[in-house]
C-alpha cells in the first residue's frame, strides 16, 4: 500500500498569505500538505507540528520579507540539520528573501532606542549570513531557492519524485 506523500508548509507565519497559492496548487493536484498556521493555535499544537517536521517527506521553509524573522533565521540552520538527521530521505526547500519590507507597525519591536530601520538592517544582515551558510551545506536533498515561484515549482517536482520512489518500494525486500 502506497503512503500518501505530505508537504509541510513551514516558514513565515503571522499574517503572511504565501501558503494560499501553494495550497491551491496542491488541492488542484490532490497533494496532501500540512499547514501549521491556525487561527486558534494552542501550545499543544506544537506536538502536531513537530510530528510533521519529523515525518513529512517534503518540508518547505520560506522566510519572506514580511517580517524581521529573527526567530526563523535563528532556527533555520538547526532546523535543517535536525530535520535531515531525523529523516535523511526527506527533501527540504528553503527560501530567504534578501530584503525586509515591514510596513505593519505590529511587527516592530518595543525595545527602546532601536529604530525600525536598525531592525531592518540587522535582519538583512542575518538573512545574507544564513543564506551563505545554508548554501554550504552539502546534502543532496536540501535545496535553496530564491523565490516562492521556484519553491512551488520545485515542491511539485519533488512530490512527483517522492511518489515515484514510494511506488518503487514494492520491489524492495
Amino acid at each position: 500500500m502506497n503512503k500518501k506523500i505530505t508537504i509541510g508548509l513551514f516558514g513565515t507565519c503571522g499574517n503572511s498569505t504565501w501558503r494560499n497559492r501553494f495550497m491551491e496548487a496542491y488541492d488542484q493536484r490532490g497533494i496532501q500538505y500540512f499547514n501549521p498556521l491556525k487561527e486558534d493555535w494552542k501550545p499543544e499544537d506544537a506536538i502536531l507540528e513537530s510530528e510533521h517536521l519529523i515525518h513529512d517527506e517534503i518540508i518547505l521553509s520560506p522566510i519572506t520579507n514580511e517580517t524581521y524573522a529573527y526567530g526563523s533565521l535563528a532556527e533555520s540552520g538547526f532546523f535543517v540539520l535536525q530535520a535531515i538527521k531525523l529523516n535523511e530521505r526527506r527533501d527540504i526547500v528553503i527560501m530567504i528573501d534578501p530584503d525586509v519590507n515591514v510596513v505593519d507597525e505590529s511587527f516592530m519591536s518595543t525595545i527602546e532606542g532601536v529604530t525600525a530601520e536598525a531592525q531592518r538592517k540587522d535582519s538583512i544582515k542575518m538573512r545574507h549570513l544564513v543564506n551563505v551558510h545554508l548554501k554550504k551545506i552539502s546534502y543532496p536533498n536540501i535545496y535553496v531557492v530564491d523565490s516562492l515561484d521556484k519553491m512551488l515549482k520545485l515542491s511539485l517536482e519533488l512530490h512527483a519524485l517522492q511518489v515515484l520512489k514510494e511506488g518503487l518500494k514494492r520491489y524492495t525486500i
